[in-house]
């Protein structure tokens, strides 16, 4: 079944002036699914991480929000 949403993320990824990705909705209506369904469509390389089963990941946002650090330090644990 092919959702409206995946056009519309397939047109925000190739918006030359694109913002970060924010996806809000309910609980329970397919926001994680439609995302890793989005990221193996459309992308190379996909890393799926919840902040809220993981202490370490989550611990990263505590500091700030410095996009740098966050994913360095992202970058690190995925490649453990």
């Amino acid at each position: 079944m092919q959702r409206n949403i995946i056009n519309e993320l397939i047109r925000w990824k190739e918006a030359p002036d694109r913002k970060p990705l924010i996806l809000l909705g309910a609980r329970q209506v397919g926001k994680t699914y439609i995302l890793k369904h989005f990221g193996k469509m459309c992308y190379k390389n996909v890393a799926y991480i919840n902040c809220d089963n993981n202490a370490i990941v989550k611990d990263l946002f505590v500091e700030d929000y410095d996009t740098k650090r966050i994913i360095l330090n992202i970058s690190a644990i995925l490649t453990r």
